[in-house]
């Protein structure tokens, strides 16, 4: 019998959302790395959100704090007792990253789609350009929960004192390594420096997809990956970094929602942040 995942409510597959399409207590919403694609077709009542305006602050270049997630699910028609079910292109990068956001401030009913758009529309299924008009709601977020989230210093006191926290890189290796310093088909631009934090396994975010249809691998394959290759201890504490934060929140999601890590954080200021900090060890 094939190992469950920890949190099956966290994920959904293409036919589950096809068969709740027009269903009032579904919201379902895309998130792209190319923020042009929704309007070229979604999933139709699907809401789009842009992860660089909607999704981040730019004034104070930091996660939507709690009034802006407030309005953001307020005017998506969201309600606090609905199920959202996210998407996106890049095997749902930035949808993780809505999901980790989500979670951060007490969501309770948020799903990923297995696969994503590219699995979607693979299938053939219906897209529509149509914008849908939601219901504006009144929505109440919880306090953000800390507990998954890490920020510059306490990364900073994970990198220089001996401790059991797994730090993960999910970069590409050329990234990791420091030849890089962001994504070879993304712009070179956001830290000071290449290479990784002391410490740090690379194991690359790609390593949980699926390459045929970006759906996740199983749970014995990931397990294979992340605890029996890369030795990562379900019983300590794990922090995921990438260059911005979305890739390392896809590795969050593998780990603690499939896999059942219970101390996983994603360290959102990710390399962009800790590569630029003045005095900060790295390695290459």
């Amino acid at each position: 019998m094939p190992a469950r995942v920890a949190h099956p409510e966290s994920i959904v597959e293409t036919d589950w959302v096809a068969e709740r399409l027009g269903d009032e207590n579904l919201t379902i919403v895309e998130v792209d790395v190319d923020t042009a694609a929704y309007e070229q077709g979604h999933i139709p009542g699907a809401v789009g959100w842009n992860w660089t305006s909607q999704l981040n602050d730019s004034i104070t270049r930091d996660i939507l704090s709690k009034d802006q997630m407030q309005r953001l699910l307020g005017e998506s028609g969201i309600m606090k007792s609905g199920s959202v079910a996210l998407y996106g292109d890049n095997n749902n990068w930035f949808a993780t990253y809505a999901f980790w956001q989500m979670k951060l401030y007490g969501h309770k009913k948020v799903m990923i789609m297995n696969g994503g758009r590219m699995k979607w529309i693979a299938e053939g299924r219906e897209l529509t350009t149509e914008v849908p008009s939601p219901t504006r709601r009144i929505y109440r977020a919880s306090d953000p929960d800390v507990s998954i989230r890490a920020n510059r210093d306490y990364v900073l006191g994970v990198a220089s004192t001996p401790n059991n926290t797994g730090l993960v890189d999910v970069r590409a290796p050329a990234e990791f390594s420091g030849e890089l310093l962001a994504p070879a088909n993304l712009p070179q631009e956001g830290s000071q420096r290449g290479g990784h934090i002391p410490g740090a396994a690379n194991i690359p975010w790609l390593s949980a997809v699926n390459e045929s249809d970006g759906t996740f691998k199983t749970v014995e394959e990931l397990r294979e990956i992340y605890q029996k290759g890369a030795g990562l201890d379900k019983g300590n504490e794990v922090i995921a970094y990438c260059r911005i934060g979305e890739r390392s929140s896809h590795t969050w999601f593998v780990l603690s929602q499939i896999l059942g890590f219970n101390k996983v954080r994603n360290y959102d200021g990710s390399w962009t942040e800790y590569g630029s900090i003045v005095g900060a060890p790295i390695e290459k």
